[in-house]
């Protein structure tokens, strides 16, 4: 592992910093500074697109700097509707607990939580009187507040904008003034937010605020990286899936991802990958299984691989399934769900020919039923496969 430099951390796995980043990485050689990253539990699953900004934040950890990870359990019971083409279904404290607890377990593989002190912006938004909300309401006007793209992408396709969505922004950018940070990070999504911070603390506190954006990463398709589409890969994935999904990524995604995930030189990544993308891809899958399990699991998870998908001759790339249930008759699997063959009867006689294997083992028993918990693999004769997702 290369020696962290501040300027590597202003440039590597960053969108954009403002607004100056000359300024800022004079202001990091000077001294230390006061560093947050805000997120809102609204679910409880983690994927490797929620990753890139966490690294970022535990660079700027091991770099010496203060760094609080903020949980926005005061304004995600608005939901930020950064996005969205519908307004966010208001959580419960309950489920914003229970969400948090889920999600702390699977970012403690990218953060060290001893360097890093977690806040809740609920300790301030739930005391501000409805007098402190007027007057945080009179640093912005309404237009300002309706700038956003999504908001009016939404209102041309006849959707509605809440009044308790406008607020979003402001009460994320009181959470600036209120730690009175000098530098806030999130994804590139988050740009408005973040600057909404920037202008409240210039305005109530007379002082600067930088924001740095991370890019937002594809999915392993290519598409945006979404539960939905199912090309995500999850932080608690285990070491054999993990690999598996970074395996089927297309060729053209891997830069940004040896960029953000590893520290090999770009110049080296690039030349890797012109001269044998799957070569160049295992050495990725391998670096990322590594920094999120360890070395030895992910020798383990190559050679699993290289036994299943090189030995078995199954494809690096393949089409997603998401099923219609975790728990599926193998019959309705092959037929209804993956589309396969055209009736259970002639998915009943592929499996009595022996020509179907989940998951690398023989299907023999039409009845059989199999639990899909994501990434396993469905194939019907030699060239037919899916991965799925539930």
């Amino acid at each position: 592992m290369k020696k962290l430099d501040i300027k590597t951390v202003l440039t590597r796995g960053v969108n954009e910093v403002l607004p100056n980043p000359q300024n800022l990485e004079k202001l990091l050689n000077k001294k230390k500074i006061r560093v947050y990253l805000g997120i809102d539990p609204t679910g409880s699953l983690l994927t490797l697109g929620h990753a890139v900004v966490l690294k970022k934040l535990q660079q700027f950890a091991d770099l010496g700097h203060e760094v609080i990870l903020l949980i926005g359990n005061g304004t995600v019971r608005i939901g930020d509707p950064t996005g969205k083409d519908t307004t966010r279904p208001m959580l419960t404290d309950e489920a914003i607990a229970e969400n948090f607890k889920n999600w702390k377990t699977q970012a403690e593989k990218v953060l060290d939580f001893d360097k890093i002190t977690i806040k809740y912006n609920g300790d301030w938004l739930d005391k501000l009187s409805f007098s402190d909300i007027v007057k945080l309401m009179a640093k912005v006007t309404v237009p300002q507040l309706m700038e956003r793209d999504m908001f009016q992408e939404r209102l041309k396709k006849g959707g509605t904008v809440h009044g308790h969505e406008i607020m979003y922004p402001l009460l994320q950018g009181y959470d600036s003034v209120a730690m009175e940070v000098d530098l806030e990070i999130g994804g590139s999504d988050q740009t408005f937010n973040m600057l909404m911070g920037r202008d409240l603390l210039r305005k109530m506190k007379d002082k600067e605020k930088y924001v740095l954006s991370t890019p937002i990463i594809n999915g392993t398709d290519g598409r945006k990286m979404s539960k939905s589409y199912g090309n995500f890969v999850a932080l608690n994935a285990e070491p054999n899936e993990m690999f598996g999904k970074l395996m089927s990524m297309k060729d053209e995604e891997m830069e940004a991802y040896f960029e953000i995930f590893t520290d090999i030189d770009i110049e080296d990544a690039r030349q890797k990958i012109a001269d044998n993308p799957r070569n160049a891809k295992v050495f990725l899958a391998q670096s990322i299984v590594t920094w999120l399990h360890s070395a030895e699991e992910a020798e383990k998870a190559l050679k699993n691989f290289e036994q299943k998908f090189v030995k078995k001759e199954i494809p690096d790339e393949m089409p997603t399934v998401q099923v219609s249930a975790p728990t599926l008759g193998i019959l309705t699997l092959i037929a209804a769900e993956c589309g396969f063959c055209k009736s259970n009867g002639e998915a009943r006689r592929l499996v009595t020919q022996g020509a179907v294997t989940f998951n690398g083992q023989k299907v023999t028993d039409p009845q059989m039923e199999v639990t899909i918990n994501g990434g396993e693999i469905l194939q019907v004769g030699k060239r037919k496969f899916a991965r799925l997702e539930p």
